[in-house]
């Protein structure tokens, strides 16, 4: 994951104005919060990441399909 400067808080930040973190991740999709210098952990807007919402077969699908797209060669080889 590529990490954007203002998607970043501390933790401390976090703990004395937690409404600034939804703000950031409200605006960004996503907030990285900072632990001892290195991100930790990680807010995510679910209306942002669609993907969040998929039920298991249909990650399963978008899984098998991009595997396939990746190795379809092999898969052709394996095939004859």
């Amino acid at each position: 994951m590529i990490l954007d400067a203002q998607e970043m808080i501390s933790v401390s930040e976090v703990n004395q104005d937690f409404s600034k973190v939804t703000r950031i991740a409200d605006k960004a999709g996503k907030a990285v919060i900072f632990k001892g210098g290195r991100p930790k952990y990680l807010l995510i807007d679910i209306e942002a990441n669609p993907r969040l919402l998929l039920s298991e077969d249909e990650l399963i699908g978008i899984s098998a399909t991009r595997i396939f797209k990746n190795h379809r060669a092999a898969f052709e080889e394996l095939a004859k």
